[in-house]
């Protein structure tokens, strides 16, 4: 048995940060059914370039697996109506719209308990449910820059930068899969269900974490480092060498003096300037300089190969170089699933590992793929009045 099944949720959410965190829960065996617009196409991610065909995309493949869709029209008393039946037979509702719509759609906790005391609604949004700024849409992107991400991103000399990848809509997803799942928890062992409200705002506030602590009680102002260095640590950073880059971390004591020799440097070690932590940070400059002109005289192979076992340290990978990693297919994440127009298309696993069981995977979902299972099967509605429905543009 999957460790989710028999757990269904409707989800209402389309593009990354939703759609991640229904992910999770669909590797694991919930049964999560997409609750897709038939007047729109659906999921704007079907249509995401590049690699975009007929309705489909490698991008909405990527975060849609093990799903299943139905189309439904929500700004409609009979999708309402049908929305309603489909939550008194489901242990969960999830949203990523704007703080401000759910309740418009009757997708609250409060809207939905009289037809099931136990759903847990779970809202992901750009603000919150609540708050002045529900209303405002919000991205990604916009997240990095208004909660100083991008002020800590790049070279001190130059602009501030966002991030390579969507982290901000990842880690939020993580964090609603993870509050969902304390909902759920909740309405098994108290007998009721609840809202669950989660928001990139949020999330990227609780990211700054420890800076964010060390600037509300002592005023700390981060900075951009050179050489993508840790801001306090030293050496723990990015080096060139003759054909690329390697990170080392010293973030223990006895890393430095272990670094040295590897590198045949003892020198460095015996330094008085470079003797702990405090005083390699005071006389940072002058160390990394000398690394620097060790580090560049050989390659990054040599470097690993003296290197590693001896202090943290890592090759820095193009994407290209470390999806040939064969720690990802020792480790199960990198799958395959068989599709109808892309054929096999290779993909990143769960990254959660539950003892017992490997999860299955399958292909992301054609839009209202599942309308006959779900409005038929488990509604059990007849043929004359799915036909109605999909004449009306209800489904």
């Amino acid at each position: 048995m999957k460790p989710l099944e028999g757990i269904r949720v409707l989800s209402v959410s389309q593009y990354g940060a939703g759609p991640y965190a229904t992910l999770q829960l669909a590797d694991l065996g919930a049964e999560v059914i997409k609750i897709e617009d038939p007047h729109t196409g659906g999921d704007v991610s079907r249509s995401v370039i590049p690699y975009a065909e007929q309705g489909d995309s490698l991008y909405y493949q990527a975060f849609n697996r093990n799903k299943k869709s139905v189309t439904l029209d929500l700004k409609s008393e009979t999708g309402r109506t049908l929305f309603r039946q489909l939550a008194a037979k489901s242990d969960a509702v999830f949203n990523n719209l704007r703080g401000d719509v759910p309740a418009k759609l009757g997708l609250t906790y409060e809207q939905l308990k009289d037809v099931n005391p136990l759903i847990v609604t779970c809202s992901l949004s750009g603000f919150g449910t609540s708050g002045s700024m529900k209303a405002e849409p919000a991205y990604d992107y916009l997240l990095q820059a208004m909660l100083g991400h991008m002020s800590l991103t790049g070279d001190p000399s130059g602009p501030p930068e966002k991030y390579g990848l969507s982290m901000i809509d990842f880690s939020t997803g993580m964090m609603a899969a993870l509050g969902l799942m304390v909902g759920l928890l909740r309405a098994k062992t108290r007998g009721e269900g609840c809202d669950v409200d989660v928001s990139l705002f949020d999330t990227a506030a609780s990211v700054l974490n420890y800076l964010a602590i060390w600037n509300l009680n002592k005023g700390y102002v981060p900075q951009k480092t050179a050489h993508s260095a840790h801001p306090s640590l030293v050496p723990s950073q990015l080096f060139p060498t003759k054909d690329g880059h390697i990170v080392i971390m010293c973030n223990k004591e006895k890393f430095f003096p272990a670094l040295c020799r590897a590198i045949e440097a003892p020198h460095l070690a015996e330094d008085a300037r470079f003797a702990n932590f405090e005083s390699r940070f005071e006389h940072k400059e002058a160390l990394v300089a000398e690394l620097i002109a060790v580090f560049e005289r050989e390659n990054k192979a040599h470097w690993l190969e003296k290197l590693q076992g001896v202090v943290p340290v890592a090759p820095v990978n193009t994407v290209e170089e470390a999806m040939k990693h064969p720690l990802l297919r020792e480790r199960d994440m990198i799958v395959s699933v068989d599709h109808a127009s892309f054929g096999e298309v290779s993909m990143i696993g769960t990254p959660i590992k539950v003892s017992g069981r490997k999860p299955d995977y399958r292909a992301a979902p054609a839009l209202g793929a599942d309308n006959e299972e779900i409005y038929g099967g488990l509604l059990g509605l007849s043929r004359a009045e799915l036909d109605r429905l999909a004449a009306e543009r209800i489904v």
